[in-house]
């Protein structure tokens, strides 16, 4: 069985924050590679934020030092802490899973994802 289900999306406005949480319902959840990304209507799906099997993590520019991914092992969730949120935010975002590996960076392209949430949704006013 192969599964990821988004929660925590809402409205907030400019400057707060959210915490997103993706449930991971996959085996060898420890050996993939992690990602958010975010798409807004006529846009294509961007690559938020990547976390690889080795700790390794990447972040979009528009993002670093505003989001923070964590990855709970114990019950396979992976969190996104979004603060000083700004209306550029707004968007779908999804949780993405692909195989990875050690010394290995994630991608950061949406093709090289095969599992993929339902999406939750973000609006930031301002």
């Amino acid at each position: 069985q192969v599964q990821l289900v988004e929660s925590g999306g809402g409205s907030v406005q400019s400057g707060g924050s959210l915490r997103l949480s993706c449930s991971a319902s996959i085996v060898r959840y420890n050996t993939y590679c992690m990602a958010w990304f975010r798409q807004v209507p006529g846009q294509e799906r961007e690559g938020v934020v990547t976390s690889g099997p080795d700790g390794t993590t990447y972040y979009a520019d528009s993002v670093k030092g505003r989001f923070t991914i964590s990855r709970d092992n114990a019950i396979k969730v992976v969190h996104l802490q979004m603060d000083s949120l700004e209306p550029g935010d707004t968007a779908t975002y999804y949780c993405a899973a692909v195989v990875g590996a050690w010394f290995v960076p994630c991608p950061v392209n949406k093709d090289e994802y095969k599992i993929w949430g339902q999406g939750t949704q973000v609006t930031v006013s301002s």
